[in-house]
């Protein structure tokens, strides 16, 4: 068999994603900006194990996370998503550009191709906004 040739076979882990773990350095100021960006009540979003927060998504949850095991402890803290890792889905892109200015999120582009913005959060981890 060539190298290029793939044999396709029984895995344990399944082909769905989980959770998009984000990196942040002040796991409640995130929670909150998460929350208002999303329109999701803080309540729903417990924090776990003094380190990680789940916003609950349709589809793949996202954690925040201060990643004390991958870089948190350090006087940087853990390194940020420089190029956004997914993308939130939005039927009006025009009303999601306006709705994160809105908030005060610090807009990366101006809305691309009629299509997509990204944004930066408090940490400054890049977040795509696509429509869907």
């Amino acid at each position: 068999m060539r190298k290029s040739e793939v044999v396709p076979q029984f895995s344990p882990i399944q082909s769905r994603i989980g959770g998009c773990f984000i990196p942040v350095s002040d796991l409640e100021r995130s929670r909150s900006w998460y929350c208002l960006l999303l329109g999701i009540d803080e309540k729903q979003c417990p924090i776990y194990f003094d380190h990680m927060c789940v916003i609950p998504m349709q589809g793949a949850d996202i954690m925040l996370d201060t990643m004390p095991r991958w870089g948190g402890e350090e006087p940087g803290g853990p390194p940020i998503l420089r190029t956004p890792a997914f993308m939130l889905l939005t039927d009006d892109v025009e009303e999601s550009f306006k709705h994160a200015r809105s908030i005060g999120a610090t807009l990366v582009t101006e809305i691309e191709q009629g299509q997509w913005f990204v944004l930066k959060d408090p940490d400054g981890n890049k977040l795509m906004v696509n429509r869907g």
